[in-house]
This record gives C-alpha cells, sequence and structure tokens, in this order.
C-alpha cells in the first residue's frame, strides 16, 4: 500500500480519513495545515497527499503547487466542501488527480486514492 499524508484543518474529517485509509492498509500522516503539510514532506517521503482546499496559513492549493513542483511523482487529490473552491481547482487538472467534494463516503475516499496511485505508477498494480 501507500504511504499517505493528510493536511485537513477539521479535527473530525482529517481523523476519517486517516482511520480510513489505515484501515484500507495504507500508511497514514495527518496534519492540521498546509505549513504543518510542507513540513512533514520535507522530513519523509509520501506517494499521496490528500488536502483540503480551505485551509489556514497555506491553502490546499498553494500547497498543491508546491508540493506538485517539489515532488512530481506524488499523487495529489484535493477536498473541499466549497463548490466555488472547486471550481478554482478546476485550473489544476493537470497537477491534480482528483477533487473530492465533501461530505464523501470511505468507498469514495478510497476509490478516489486507488485511482491516483494507480496513475502515479501504474506498474505496482
Amino acid at each position: 500500500m501507500a504511504r499517505i499524508l493528510i493536511a485537513e484543518d477539521q479535527a473530525d474529517v482529517r481523523e476519517f480519513c486517516r482511520r480510513g485509509l489505515a484501515a484500507h492498509g495504507h500508511e497514514v500522516a495527518a496534519v492540521e495545515d498546509g505549513l504543518a503539510a510542507l513540513a512533514a514532506l520535507e522530513s519523509e517521503r509520501f506517494e499521496l497527499l490528500l488536502t483540503d482546499i480551505v485551509m489556514p496559513e497555506l491553502d490546499g492549493i498553494a500547497l498543491a503547487l508546491k508540493a506538485g513542483k517539489t515532488w512530481p511523482d506524488m499523487a495529489i487529490l484535493l477536498m473541499t466542501g466549497y463548490a466555488a473552491e472547486r471550481q478554482r481547482a478546476h485550473n489544476l487538472d493537470a497537477l491534480v488527480h482528483e477533487v473530492l467534494a465533501k461530505p464523501f463516503e470511505l468507498s469514495e475516499l478510497a476509490a478516489a486514492v486507488g485511482r491516483a496511485l494507480a496513475s502515479v505508477r501504474p506498474s505496482d498494480r
């Protein structure tokens, strides 16, 4: 399975994603904002970044842009509960694999993670 970093400022959503992805066999780290995510990315290797778009300090789009430039082989998924933010992310199609609309089911999250990982490491599937 994969090493996944979750950046989400809402503790309940962060924990839901962390527990759900861990239950699917992934090794998961979770942080509360984009700056903490950048620090984690600089100190550890992750295969996938799952980030909320709207967060304090550094939002998910800015995080995705920095992460995509520095770690181009890492899959990136965004999540948001705001339609306007989802539209903002539409311009990142070449960088972001998918934007999940909150609320989502664990099965939707697991499927999106699977698709994103398959697209960056097809030889592992």
